[in-house]
């Protein structure tokens, strides 16, 4: 495109209710080449501009029904229109007319009568000044999409660096790819049917839900930790390797917590810590590894507890006798109000054809 089509393209907005002075500054713009448009009054200004979005307005302060003031006030405080540099006119050269325009918002100040050449040369100006600042905008969004997508690469790779660790924790303990992929899928079925219930509906938002289909895998990545042969052991453990077993839940938050302490908040490992740290905590205040009750487990946790029992129950692994679907609801009302929220659990009950 060349200079003069870019000139054509650039529309100043002159705003006085005196046609002199409008048709003189009309003429001023035109010999710059750029295409002036008029206004009479500040109403008219206002609806021109959101026709048009100039890229300069000219703006008389002393106007009947709406003043230079008043139009700039209105501009400045709609975020489409607050960019739009303003050059105040008017034959008023009181101090503090002209700072009151300043305080507003104008970029500028002219006084009548009109000397042409300044008039051309403030335009010139602003409309340079814009030009660097849309630039520099342009640069600012690029840069900030440079930093978000390598911040999400980041995210990523430490997101693969744990769910590699958690792979090997899996195989040690022998569940499978699949197994891992349902426990997922299972906890978003449930945390979904759990945003429609009056009483978990202002807790699990969309965005809790995408959050807990990610974490939920890592809460077994304590395991890591533990040797081969108690995850493997088909004979019931010692009270000394039960010992052992539980610390994965303590190692395995102590792993998440001290990725969530070396970068900004994140969800997706704050949740990961509470999930591998209280999975294994009871809904009576028998279980692992503080004995904490109730509510004051959180409700991620609750919810990959009870999944991972149901995922457990119902998978056909060699060292687990397999049961049907009514058998293993059966089973697990047993420790309903003990293990698990009753609530989830009912919920369980109302969905499970839905999981995997």
């Amino acid at each position: 495109m060349s200079s003069d089509d870019k000139k054509d393209k650039i529309r100043i907005l002159i705003v006085d209710d005196v046609d002199t002075n409008r048709f003189l500054l009309r003429d001023i713009i035109q010999e710059l080449g750029y295409q002036p448009v008029l206004a009479e009054n500040g109403v008219q200004a206002l609806k021109v501009v959101e026709r048009i979005h100039p890229q300069i307005i000219i703006l008389d302060i002393a106007m009947p029904e709406m003043d230079g003031y008043e139009v700039c006030k209105a501009l400045k405080e709609n975020a489409e229109t607050r960019d739009i540099p303003i050059i105040f006119i008017s034959a008023f050269d009181d101090p503090s007319d002209i700072v009151q325009g300043f305080t507003l918002g104008g970029e500028d100040y002219i006084t009548k009568p009109f000397i042409p050449e300044i008039v051309k040369a403030r335009v010139g100006l602003h409309l340079k000044l814009s030009d660097a600042s849309q630039h520099l905008q342009k640069i600012n969004r690029q840069l900030q999409t440079s930093v978000s997508e390598q911040l999400r690469q980041l995210e990523m790779e430490k997101k693969n660096v744990l769910y590699a660790l958690t792979r090997v924790a899996r195989e040690d303990s022998c569940f499978n790819k699949e197994h891992m992929e349902r426990l997922c899928y299972d906890c978003r079925i449930m945390a979904e049917a759990m945003q429609l219930s009056s009483k978990y509906g202002d807790q699990i938002s969309d965005s809790y839900i995408d959050t807990i289909e990610m974490a939920a895998p890592l809460c077994d990545l304590g395991n890591v930790a533990i040797p081969t042969q108690i995850l493997q052991k088909k004979d019931e453990l010692s009270e000394e390797e039960k010992k052992t077993l539980r610390t994965h839940t303590v190692v395995g938050a102590r792993i998440l917590q001290d990725v969530l302490d070396a970068e900004d908040y994140n969800d997706f490992i704050k949740m990961a810590v509470d999930i591998a740290h209280y999975h294994h905590e009871n809904w009576d205040g028998t279980g692992y590894p503080t004995g904490i009750v109730g509510e004051e487990i959180p409700l991620s946790a609750q919810i990959v507890s009870i999944i991972s029992a149901y995922c457990d129950l119902t998978a056909e692994r060699m060292n687990k006798s397999n049961y049907d679907v009514q058998e293993v609801l059966e089973i697990m009302r047993q420790d309903s109000g003990v293990k698990f929220n009753p609530g989830i659990f009912d919920i369980l009950c109302k969905i499970h054809r839905q999981l995997k």
